[in-house]
């Protein structure tokens, strides 16, 4: 459905999208993950024909947004991060305006216009003035005349900043519908927002992408080891004599503080509960009281923070990515100075 291909985007000597390759297939919800910076607004921007890249290119089923923008931008509907709504107009008259420049009339404009208002929720707001509606009653007003023209493709920049807990759920669930009929790509900073509402995550960092795909299959395939943390009893000597004896386990580091030794231990690719069953055991048959342990387990939150802040080393980019690896290198750019 998307096809981006090696997309560069220079704003001056800044450098905020870097080599930029990716697919989006037709129809689910994909999120486009990365912290404030990394280059997640220059890159929607580009992709929707509101900004020009210094190189690459970005096809909308098989339509290129810069040799055929007429062609690509009829099968995208687009939210910028700030809606571009008339706050002295209604919904209704503003929808109206919106429709009749995409091509709208008639009939037709007025059966989309019923279908968006319907699709977001506005009804009890149609008629009323635009700037006294509330901050979620505009974003879906935003929303609203994305959807105008039929759009195959919705995109959303940000869709729930700066909205209070109540309007962002509000929000997720219109997104979540909106997936069932059309392809949804949102871009949010806030991990727990993409794992919550996306089929599959593309994560960005310093304009490049880093990884990509569902959410548990990031998870099971960019999770490190698991890591086991145990204190006991007795001198670090005595306590590594013991855990040397346990196959597969290896100590990552350690402290010892008075009689008591803390060693962070890695499970490797193993079963980290049969260790710790094991550890239990040992340590009881040496007669050295384990005080505390606890198993730590890699998240999709560890990943994230890992991938956008350590931007050092290669990431396997798999399904669907045009690269097989997004270099993760040092930069001196902090990325988009748009988001």
């Amino acid at each position: 459905m998307i096809s981006v291909n090696h997309l560069t985007k220079y704003y001056g000597e800044h450098l905020a999208v870097s080599d930029l390759s990716f697919e989006i297939g037709e129809g689910h919800v994909y999120g486009f993950l990365g912290p404030n910076g990394a280059g997640k607004s220059t890159t929607m921007n580009i992709m929707t024909g509101c900004l020009s890249a210094t190189e690459g290119s970005v096809s909308i089923d098989g339509h290129d947004i810069f040799e055929e923008p007429r062609a690509a931008k009829r099968l995208i509907g687009y939210l910028p991060e700030q809606p571009p709504l008339y706050q002295g107009e209604t919904p209704e008259e503003y929808l109206t305006f919106v429709g009749q420049a995409k091509g709208l009339r008639g009939e037709r404009l007025r059966t989309e216009i019923e279908s968006a208002v319907e699709a977001t929720g506005i009804e009890p707001v149609r008629n009323k003035r635009i700037g006294a509606l509330s901050k979620g009653f505009r974003q879906r007003v935003g929303i609203a005349q994305a959807l105008l023209g039929d759009p195959r493709v919705i995109i959303l920049d940000e869709p729930t900043v700066g909205l209070d807990p109540i309007q962002i759920l509000e929000i997720r669930e219109l997104i979540r519908r909106l997936g069932r009929t059309h392809t949804v790509i949102f871009s949010s900073h806030i991990l727990s927002e993409v794992q919550t509402v996306c089929d599959r995550i593309l994560i960005i960092a310093h304009g490049r992408l880093v990884a990509q795909g569902e959410p548990e299959e990031l998870e099971r395939r960019l999770a490190g080891e698991n890591e086991i943390i145990l204190t006991a009893d007795a001198g670090s000597v005595e306590a590594a004599e013991i855990v040397s004896q346990i196959e597969g386990l290896h100590a990552l580091d350690a402290a010892e503080e008075g009689s008591v030794s803390t060693f962070r231990l890695s499970a490797g690719d193993g079963d980290p509960y049969d260790m710790t069953r094991a550890l239990f055991g040992a340590f009881a048959k040496a007669d050295v009281p384990i005080l505390e342990m606890a198993v730590k387990k890699a998240t999709l939150e560890d990943i994230f923070l890992e991938l956008t802040e350590k931007d050092t080393a290669a990431v396997p980019v798999e399904d669907g990515g045009k690269n097989d690896f997004a270099e993760r290198e040092a930069t001196d750019h902090d990325g988009d100075p748009e988001t």
